[in-house]
């Protein structure tokens, strides 16, 4: 039966039971497809998203803009200058006065607790496009490529190499929810949150997953079904650039490490990447990689997402 999005916020992989996973995964392979075949409906016809920037961005912005105009609707671009969130209007007034006017509200931020403060006083649903703590939409983009590529997620071995962020956050409670063997492989000090970890391997439990947190990054990515990397210092952290080099050294995705890896497996990094540091240039070209299906999966799962929490199914 399906479960009723609408109304909804989606801040956390945390805030979608695995039934409602399963639906926006679904609905988004059918937008997907309709789309190929130059049909997309305008299930957002007259519905306005407003997007909330304080960081830079290329595929966030593009998608959920694509995204709101191929299905009907309209997306508003709010730049950092334009609403200067904690500067010049408090957290809770800039809710009010969009949730007013807007069906939907995303919101590209540094601190999570900004997302929360919006959802906390917002008449629409909230999405998280990027958060210190999380970035759920990415995982719905993703999830929806190894779908597709291996036709199931359950049961795959799933490894994450690199820094313990808000992706490798809601990758393993993703991943745990999905029933898969999740493997995070860190430096010491660079692990993910033990609140997050938590919570993942409380989901993995109930879905037959596991959830694994390691130091060794050859070791972990042994007969893995997917790696999958990040870049070692994320917006916000560029004065730790050069220790982190140094500390990250052997945390790479290159052939040598693929070449332990299952024969199929897939090569996965969010964007932007840094070659040469995070993932090899080679690497990333293979032809298991599935870099720029993750992108465009974006488009996707977010409009499935969209539809789902507008109540436009």
């Amino acid at each position: 039966m399906a479960v009723d999005l609408k109304g909804r916020h989606f801040l956390s992989m945390c805030d979608m039971s695995r039934e409602m996973l399963d639906q926006t995964l679904a609905l988004a392979t059918h937008l997907k497809l309709r789309r190929y075949a130059g049909d997309t409906p305008r299930l957002m016809d007259r519905k306005t998203l407003a997007m909330i920037f304080q960081k830079p961005s290329l595929r966030t912005r593009v998608s959920f803009e694509s995204g709101m105009t191929q299905m009907g609707g309209h997306a508003i671009y709010l730049s950092p200058n334009d609403i200067r969130l904690g500067e010049r209007e408090r957290t809770e007034d800039i809710a009010q006065v969009l949730s007013r006017m807007a069906d939907l509200i995303m919101a590209r931020v540094f601190g999570h607790e900004i997302v929360v403060g919006l959802a906390k006083h917002s008449r629409v649903p909230v999405i998280n496009g990027l958060s210190d703590h999380e970035h759920p939409c990415q995982i719905l983009a993703d999830l929806q490529t190894v779908q597709e590529k291996r036709g199931r997620l359950a049961g795959l071995k799933f490894v994450y190499i690199g820094d313990g962020n808000n992706v490798c956050h809601s990758l393993m409670l993703g991943a745990a929810m999905c029933g898969m063997k999740f493997v995070a492989a860190t430096p010491q000090g660079y692990e993910p949150r033990d609140t997050v970890t938590r919570d993942a391997r409380d989901l993995a439990a109930r879905h037959g997953g596991a959830v694994e947190i390691v130091r060794d990054p050859l070791a972990a990515a042994r007969a893995a079904d997917v790696l999958y990397t990040d870049v070692w210092a994320s917006m916000g952290q560029e004065a730790e650039a050069d220790a982190r080099k140094k500390l990250f050294r052997g945390y790479q995705i290159n052939m040598n490490m693929l070449a332990s890896a299952a024969p199929e497996a897939l090569v996965m990094h969010c964007l932007p990447a840094h070659y040469g540091d995070e993932i090899e240039y080679d690497a990333a070209r293979t032809p298991n990689s599935v870099i720029f299906d993750q992108a465009e999966n974006r488009l996707h799962a977010q409009n499935a997402l969209m539809v789902l929490l507008a109540g436009r199914a």
